[in-house]
């Protein structure tokens, strides 16, 4: 699917996306035939994009952390298809290369890490962790350990039932893994990864200093938050050179080669209207999945550490369920620094003294991470000189 659907338009698209959500229970008035969306028939009136269709897309997009545009874009689309497949809909098994995906592949996941199989994120994707969780269910109960999940599989989860309730053992996990690294920077692991790159140089801008492109704006960046991190004993890799724009699943590759501690992402933004701005931070999750807690507790930290040290509005951090949260392995945090389409924005990042600012926000917010319940200090009060003497120390 390549054009996005708006209000007016006419396509079976639209049609799909309103069985579905009917399917769902988010249609009550729903005049047609509740069906498999592969075998489904549509009148023309079903293909109508209306305003109502509209406003209840808005509503299960920011159920699934997606962006509450309202419009049927490809991942709207792709978000509404996972959600049509609950547990015993199909056969699960793990294809390398062709993942099954879907809200049935994350109820698998979460009745088996509540079993204490599956340790991984829940993110409705067949992959390697749930393919082994899976066979290792399967010995342990008896079963065929194909690590396929069908019929008999499920019917062997339904009569167990869930044994732990109430918490998310990744989260678990990941909180552990925190307290466990101790409070000290230094060897801690974390890729830098900033947006665009090779022919990609995203918008210019008029600064003070003369025109610069979106990509020296983050770039620039980079440099002044890994400087600090070294500093710091901490060991870093930015994730692309600046003449090579690598993809989403390829940046998250190499974070997860890395062995990486944390994934620090940062882009700008833009919108049609220039009174946009603010700085706003995303972790993943959403309210139809699990979500990452160090992810979600980091993005707060440099939330607030940027705002109260440069004159940014505070947009506060959301869950998304965007490729890049999603397909790395530790905690990311995409941080969208600003609108550069906002003078107000503009001003503040094309100067060095306020990204000099941002840099140090990020370094004390992953600080703030490590020290857990010996953190302290109020927001936007320590400085990165206190920060090396902490270290040193």
């Amino acid at each position: 699917m390549n054009r996005v659907l708006r209000v007016g338009d006419r396509s079976v698209r639209a049609a799909e996306a309103r069985a579905t959500l009917a399917r769902l229970g988010l249609l009550s008035d729903y005049p047609g035939e509740v069906a498999d969306w592969k075998r489904q028939k549509y009148s023309e009136e079903d293909k109508y994009f209306d305003p109502a269709l509209s406003e209840v897309i808005k509503a299960f997009q920011q159920s699934r952390g997606v962006l509450p545009t309202g419009v049927i874009d490809e991942l709207t689309l792709r978000e509404l298809r996972q959600a049509s497949y609950t547990l015993g809909a199909r056969v699960l098994f793990y294809e390398p290369g062709s993942e099954l995906v879907g809200d049935d592949v994350a109820q698998l996941q979460e009745q088996l890490q509540e079993l204490g199989f599956y340790r991984s994120r829940v993110d409705g994707h067949f992959g390697p962790d749930t393919h082994a969780a899976l066979t290792e269910y399967q010995l342990n109960y008896g079963l065929q350990n194909d690590g396929v999940c069908g019929p008999t599989t499920i019917g062997a989860l339904n009569l167990l039932g869930r044994r732990i309730t109430g918490g998310s053992a990744h989260n678990i996990q990941e909180r552990e893994r925190v307290r466990n690294a101790g409070p000290k920077l230094a060897g801690k692991r974390v890729v830098i990864d900033p947006a665009l790159g090779g022919n990609h140089a995203g918008q210019m801008v008029q600064g003070c200093y003369g025109e610069i492109s979106e990509q020296e704006i983050l770039w620039d960046l980079t440099q002044r938050i890994e400087g600090r991190m070294i500093a710091a004993g901490m060991e870093t890799i930015i994730s692309r050179p600046p003449n090579d724009d690598p993809s989403i699943k390829d940046r998250a590759d190499l974070a997860n080669a890395f062995g990486a501690d944390l994934v620090i992402s940062l882009a700008c933004d833009q919108y049609k209207n220039d009174k946009a701005n603010g700085v706003s931070s995303y972790f993943f999750g959403s309210e139809a999945s699990n979500s990452s807690l160090i992810g979600e507790t980091l993005s707060g930290f440099i939330q607030r550490e940027i705002c109260a040290r440069t004159q940014l509005r505070n947009c506060w951090n959301h869950g998304r369920t965007w490729d890049l949260l999603r397909l790395t392995q530790m905690p990311v945090v995409q941080v969208f620094l600003g609108y550069l389409t906002n003078p107000g924005d503009v001003s503040i990042l094309t100067n060095p003294s306020a990204r000099d600012d941002i840099a140090e926000a990020i370094v004390v917010s992953v600080k703030r991470l490590y020290l857990l319940d010996e953190d302290t200090a109020i927001t936007g009060t320590y400085k990165f000189s206190e920060l090396l003497q902490a270290e040193r120390s």
